[in-house]
């Protein structure tokens, strides 16, 4: 072949594909020379060159590569380079590399999110077709809640749906737009849910704002008609379906009728009309704007917002008010803002008048008490809100014993007839209120209780579950029992007897642990009194209890150490709230302020040898036939040493069967008593606590200023001079017990076993030869106490590093933290008959104790003013006394 016509050979590799249009250096860079014997751009130097000049002509073959568009070079294959196939998800990127290559692309991030919207949407329109929606005539229906006495009888019927409804052309105007304007401003026009809503209802609670919920009108419609109030996401998705469901079936004016007619507005008010009655006593058609924001209002939670005041905690009235007003113009301003109202109207409207609480049908006298107080244990138990509760269908069995409630409330107004005449004696007689409560020993049950008048006499307080009545005397039990546990400083952790012998007499200044003087906030030493200035001298702790003397159980409380007295009347039975948390030398002396309940059921744990079971008043509960689980009987538990036990009661007795005791008009039962009495400063309260071995019951005794929530004084009550414990108490438990254990054995308690050591308080003569504790000789007619004390006020509050400090607690509704002025007047104890006490700060009110100079034989005491409570007698403070 000639040699013109040979096709000359290529160099190999050298073939590239054919540039892109993105410049011709870039084909350049992988080209080659054509033939040989041909010129070439590439220089001398061989391939290496040639690929270090197409480097730095094109950026190298990666740039080019990325400036190549969509043909890449990815490898090569008999002498060509091919482009990369596309994919559906281009991931990793081709063409990229590095991070580049792993940054997903606009158009990826794009479709799955258009594809996950539109799975969402898929999935909500068939969950929105699977969805039906509920017969709501049987969803909506409402029941009673039925009591049950012990023996199984019908107690009451409560609860039943209090409703009448109403047509939307009979709902006033003012009514729509104040729940529209406060619930859900977008009704007229949302779709039966709202998701901007929604979103700004949890930006609110974050940032702690206060508007509407994040649930449509047409959702709470829903929830009350078709659904039940869980709060469960499960509840919640269907009621969003649902929701958009009805809003497509019903007419906006027809999903605001069955709300307003649904919605619960407290006081057992189902629906407006009902609502109407309860807090204004007129038909709703007739509600006035600022009525109709009232009721709007007690809706976002009738317990807290019912200006009278709710159920729970932290409802008071007065808190309960404010926070309604707060919410009933945030109601009427929203109403202005969104035009449905006038500035010039919204100014004409103050906040109205309402009605006052009235008891439901069927809970009148004791039985309004009994059935809150199982109420209250029930939605504890299972976790419900008053709404829920309300709904009925729940079938409450209690503890309450019909016979012994009957006997009690007789009890209590056979000696109200006798001695109280309010009307008679205002200035005395008003106010003036009995509790009682009466607990089975080791097993807890409540069997009967006095709360007072009457929910139908608008006495919505439970007298046997106050929390604001001190206890007087009847905490010394628990002083003594403290001290037969753990002993005192000078006994070395051995509990020590009731024979130990400790000073009775009057005005002695209270000594610490370390020995020396207990002081005041100013440096001065604290004395204690006694009831009536009496002295006794060194006596047994047993006799020291059987007359109330106060000196040597403050002492004794000291030496043993408050904190380990409080600890045993918290195994005991009394609760955390009830305590006084000041544990100055007054607290042995009852400034805590434990209700009835708890009195009778810490008495119960001595009667039972000390074991101690908690308070219970529902045995069973079934709801539309199904029994409710957490009802089990509650577990006993040994509170102390039976022996102390067996010794308190055996103490306690002589309380009641020796005739300088202060209880001896308990010996009227003609059985085995034991038991205490217990009288508080300016007789403001007086207590007997007593119980046999089969039943212990508390009954208590005060007098309240029903403005001012404080207790007064009850001098002169019933025309006596002073109420003690002793008398109208004891007279109320002796009547009441006669027949509650009627027919039942008599018993008599265990016999006591030795406990301790006799330990004498410091300073104590040395022991002679004497009779034995059992046959301690009975007083001398001079040294006699009166079974029927002069006075027991309450111990001084006062600590020793500052002024009085409040002991006021939640619920304590009898607490009076204002101070003031506490005239004492004129001493007529002992020959001081002359002149007049002034004292200084430490009244048990936390006010100033002014009386005046005390005069001997109508002199000037030259030793200083001694005011009584918490004067200063040149040396130190009084404390005020809390005997019988």
């Amino acid at each position: 072949m000639s040699e013109h016509r040979r096709k000359p050979p290529q160099s190999r590799g050298r073939r590239a594909a054919q540039p892109p249009s993105g410049g011709r250096r870039a084909a350049q860079s992988y080209g080659s020379t054509a033939s040989h014997g041909m010129p070439s751009d590439r220089p001398h130097g061989g391939r290496a060159e040639a690929r270090r000049a197409a480097q730095r002509a094109g950026g190298g073959r990666r740039r080019a590569a990325d400036t190549a568009g969509d043909v890449t070079v990815v490898g090569r294959r008999r002498g060509r380079y091919e482009p990369e196939k596309k994919r559906f998800i281009d991931y990793p990127r081709s063409g990229k590399y590095g991070w580049r290559r792993w940054m997903p692309s606009w158009k990826l991030v794009t479709g799955l999110a258009m594809a996950f919207m539109g799975m969402l949407i898929g999935l909500g329109g068939l969950a929105l077709a699977m969805v039906e929606v509920p017969d709501e005539n049987i969803a909506a229906l409402q029941q009673n809640n039925v009591y049950y006495w012990s023996d199984d009888t019908v107690m009451a019927r409560a609860g039943k749906t209090n409703r009448q409804n109403m047509k939307i052309e009979d709902i006033p105007e003012s009514m729509q737009k104040a729940a529209v304007a406060a619930e859900n401003a977008t009704f007229w026009e949302d779709k039966g849910v709202d998701p901007i809503g929604i979103g700004r209802a949890v930006f609110n609670m974050a940032t702690g704002g206060d508007t509407q919920g994040g649930s449509t009108i047409t959702q709470q419609y829903v929830k009350n008609t078709y659904l039940s109030q869980d709060q469960t996401i499960v509840r919640k998705a269907r009621e969003l379906f649902i929701a958009i469901k009805v809003n497509a079936q019903k007419s906006k004016e027809e999903i605001l009728q069955g709300y307003l007619n649904t919605s619960y507005y407290g006081r057992g008010a189902h629906g407006l009309q009902a609502a109407a009655q309860a807090y204004f006593e007129k038909d709703a058609k007739d509600l006035e704007p600022a009525e109709s924001a009232l009721l709007t209002t007690v809706l976002k939670g009738a317990d807290l917002y019912d200006p009278a005041g709710g159920e729970g905690p932290n409802s008071s009235p007065e808190k309960n008010r404010e926070r309604a007003v707060k919410r009933w113009n945030w109601v009427m301003d929203r109403q202005v803002e969104l035009k449905m109202m006038s500035q010039a109207e919204r100014d004409k409207y103050e906040f109205p008048e309402i009605a006052p609480r009235k008891a439901q049908a069927g809970l009148n006298g004791q039985t309004g008490y009994l059935a809150a107080l199982a109420e209250e244990e029930v939605r504890e138990t299972l976790g419900l809100n008053k709404q829920q509760f309300d709904k009925g269908g729940y079938q409450i069995y209690t503890t309450f014993d019909k016979k012994k409630t009957a006997a009690m409330e007789k009890a209590v107004s056979k000696v109200t007839k006798q001695y109280i005449d309010p009307e008679g004696s205002p200035e005395t007689d008003k106010f003036v209120q009995f509790g009682a409560a009466s607990v089975e020993p080791g097993t807890g049950k409540v069997v009967a209780i006095y709360g007072g008048p009457g929910f139908e006499n608008g006495h919505f307080t439970n007298n046997a579950d106050t929390l604001g009545v001190p206890v007087g005397s009847t905490w010394k039990p628990f002083v003594l029992a403290a001290a037969m546990e753990h002993g005192t400083y000078r006994s070395n952790g051995v509990g020590i007897a009731p024979s130990s012998e400790y000073n009775g007499d009057n005005k002695l200044k209270v000594k610490q642990q370390d020995g020396t003087d207990y002081l005041d906030k100013e440096g001065n030493p604290f004395y204690q009194v006694n009831d009536g200035d009496k002295d006794h001298g060194y006596i047994t702790l047993r006799r020291a209890m059987e007359v109330s003397a106060n000196t040597p159980f403050v002492q004794l409380g000291m030496d043993v150490g408050m904190d380990k007295v409080k600890e045993m009347a918290a195994s005991a039975g009394i609760e955390k709230d009830s305590f006084d948390p000041n544990l100055n030398p007054s607290f042995a002396l009852g400034t805590s302020t434990p209700g009835a309940i708890e009195m009778a059921n810490s008495y119960a744990t001595f009667a039972a040898s000390g074991t101690q079971v908690d308070t219970y008043t529902v045995r069973k509960v079934t709801h539309n036939g199904e029994e409710e689980p957490g009802f089990e009987k509650p577990q006993k538990q040994t509170a102390m040493d039976s022996d102390i036990a067996d010794n308190i009661t055996d103490v306690l007795r002589g309380v009641v069967e020796k005739p300088h005791g202060t209880g001896t008009r308990a010996q009227e039962l003609g059985r085995p008593v034991a038991g205490k009495t217990g009288t508080t400063d300016k007789n403001k309260s007086a207590w007997w606590v007593g119980y046999t071995p089969q039943l212990s019951t508390a009954v208590t005794l005060f007098r309240t200023d029903p403005e001012k929530r404080t207790l007064l004084s009850m001098n002169g009550t019933g025309g006596f001079e002073s109420i003690h414990g002793g008398r109208l108490p004891t007279e109320v438990w002796t009547a009441y017990m006669k027949s509650a254990v009627k027919g039942v054995p008599v018993k008599d308690f265990p016999e006591p076993g030795p406990v301790g050591k006799k330990i004498d308080q410091v300073g104590a003569p040395s022991p002679s030869p004497s009779p034995s504790e059992s046959e301690e000789p009975e007083p001398s007619p001079s040294e006699s106490e009166e079974p029927e004390p002069s006075t027991d006020p309450s111990p001084s509050q006062e600590t020793p590093s500052g002024p009085p400090s409040s002991t006021c607690r939640p619920n304590d509704w009898f607490c009076d933290d204002t101070g003031g002025t506490d005239t004492g007047g004129t001493d007529t104890g002992g020959s001081d008959t002359g002149g007049t006490d002034t004292g200084g700060t430490g009244g048990s009110d936390g006010g100033t104790d002014t009386g005046g100079t005390e005069g001997s034989d109508g002199g000037t005491d030259e030793g200083g003013t001694n005011g009584r409570p918490g004067g200063n007698d040149s040396g130190g403070i009084w404390g005020n006394t809390g005997s019988d």
